[in-house]
């Protein structure tokens, strides 16, 4: 492998103008969760595999495999192996939905869709998901539910060129991140969450059960690939007079 070097101290020491070594076998790995050479759910190869295969230690590889971990693209499981991270419900529950009933248990909301359709993006669509003039975007719009009661309205944007025949998916299934992964072979890593106190518009107040203007939560996120590309805009309304927004700070 290129700027191979002494490993002594894992590979990771900080040169100018330089990407330590772990970093650009992390790089490496990532590339090949996002060229779909390892997919979701799948076990990787060991440590001593990784290394012999691209001449470097298995310290190298321990460090790059270590941060992957952290950044919940893969999972450790004990006496099993590594595994590429899949978006099963429990994963998206309690890594990117945060919404909870006041005093109840986290739970995996249901969803109603109300509509599907691809679209031309405007300028705002073209600049949340960094795309070109003329691209194409496939837009759902559902309502979710904790416990039976309606408790957001959520606008979704995706690419449509990332995602190609996503608006014919019937049925349109309720954890759409497990379809990213499993059907499109994208995988969200991650999502950038912007959070304000709005009054309720009165479609989405129709759609919730509230009087126009009941004070909502609104949560704009950006959803971002392994390689930190955007693929999915989502903006959810959400009833703030039952329900509360949870996260775990660590």
């Amino acid at each position: 492998m290129a700027h191979e070097r002494d490993e002594r101290d894992g590979g990771d020491g900080d040169v100018v103008g330089f990407r330590p070594l772990y970093r650009q076998v992390k790089d490496m790995l990532v590339r090949r969760i996002a060229d779909g050479r390892w997919q979701t759910g799948q076990i990787i190869p060991s440590e001593f595999q990784i290394a012999h295969e691209l001449a470097v230690s298995q310290g190298t590889v321990r460090k790059a495999l270590d941060e992957m971990t952290a950044e919940n693209l893969l999972v450790r499981r004990q006496g099993r192996g590594t595994f590429v991270a899949s978006h099963d419900e429990d994963r998206v529950l309690f890594q990117f939905f945060k919404l909870s009933r006041d005093g109840g248990a986290r739970v995996f909301p249901d969803s109603e869709v109300h509509a599907v359709a691809r679209q031309r993006a405007d300028a705002t669509m073209r600049a949340k998901l960094a795309l070109g003039a003329g691209a194409s975007v496939v837009s759902i719009r559902r309502v979710r539910s904790l416990g039976g009661e309606k408790a957001i309205s959520e606008a979704i944007v995706v690419p449509a060129a990332r995602f190609p025949g996503l608006e014919r998916e019937e049925p349109m299934p309720n954890n759409l991140y497990g379809l990213y992964a499993a059907r499109y072979g994208v995988p969200v890593a991650r999502a950038t969450e912007s959070l304000k106190a709005i009054a309720c518009p009165a479609e989405d107040a129709a759609l919730l059960g509230l009087d126009p203007g009941a004070p909502v939560l609104l949560i704009d996120r950006i959803a971002a690939d392994v390689q930190g590309a955007p693929v999915e805009w989502r903006v959810s309304l959400c009833r703030s007079d039952s329900f509360h927004y949870l996260s775990d700070l660590r």
